[in-house]
């Protein structure tokens, strides 16, 4: 038996390698094809920080002239896995929210607290499809905010082959879900592949509410929630739903 990773890469093999250790089988369909959009900088733009609310930004970031400037502004990142690449690339200053946009907006807020927040603007490097406009809740702050399309995550039509051979066997027991529109283009790729019922008769493990709503709606009902936005929850919600399976 396996597990199917919907997560994009890099990220995917890198969840893949955490579940192998933990002794699970494991098979990767990214739902999600990452693609970096080129960044029109502006070097007379003043910017006071730079916020992320996907690490796909900064890997859109790469080997662009930009970012030797940008390091030296504190960033701002919307959990502990955005951070983590955030110092990878180089910076220095980085401010850490718990997970989610909202409480990235109370972050920002609570560090310019006393602060003259039109000093300069934030840069906000975003994706090209947004689930939040924190870009205008900020405005509605009181901030300057320059929105950038750093990257798209373009949907991937179709499963790998060995995928669906494995859901025609009754091969997979669970899937693991990391947002929204992958979880979408998951149920889409299945319906194309003529498999949907088989794929969502089994665990469908989500990061987040938001992400459980997708694969509910098509009709799954093993619907497990991370108890937290964050890698390490969403596994603790898999061994919890094949905790009665799961032969150690």
């Amino acid at each position: 038996m396996a597990l199917l990773v919907t997560r994009p890469q890099p990220d995917g093999d890198a969840t893949a390698k955490t579940l192998r250790a933990k002794g699970y089988d494991v098979l990767l369909a990214p739902m999600l094809r990452f693609e970096p959009v080129p960044f029109p900088d502006d070097p007379d733009a003043h910017y006071t920080g730079v916020i992320v609310t996907s690490a796909n930004a900064l890997r859109a970031l790469d080997d662009q002239p930009v970012l030797a400037r940008l390091l030296k502004l504190p960033l701002f990142a919307v959990g502990k896995h955005t951070a983590r690449k955030a110092q990878d690339a180089g910076f220095s200053d980085v401010i850490i929210a718990d997970g989610d946009a909202a409480k990235l907006r109370i972050k920002i807020r609570d560090t310019f607290n006393g602060k003259d927040k039109r000093a300069g603007a934030l840069l906000y490097l975003a994706g090209a499809d947004l689930s939040r406009d924190l870009a205008g809740e900020l405005r509605e702050d009181g901030f300057e905010v320059v929105m950038q399309t750093a990257y798209r995550m373009a949907p991937v039509p179709g499963l790998p082959a060995e995928v669906c051979e494995a859901f025609a066997a009754n091969r997979i027991e669970a899937v693991l879900h990391y947002s929204r529109r992958s979880a979408r283009a998951f149920i889409d790729a299945t319906r194309t592949s003529g498999i949907e019922i088989s794929a969502l008769a089994i665990p469908q493990c989500c990061l987040s509410e938001a992400v459980s709503e997708v694969v509910r709606e098509a009709g799954a009902n093993q619907v497990m929630v991370a108890r937290k936005p964050d890698e390490k929850a969403l596994l603790e919600a898999l061994d919890r739903a094949l905790s009665p399976a799961k032969v150690n």
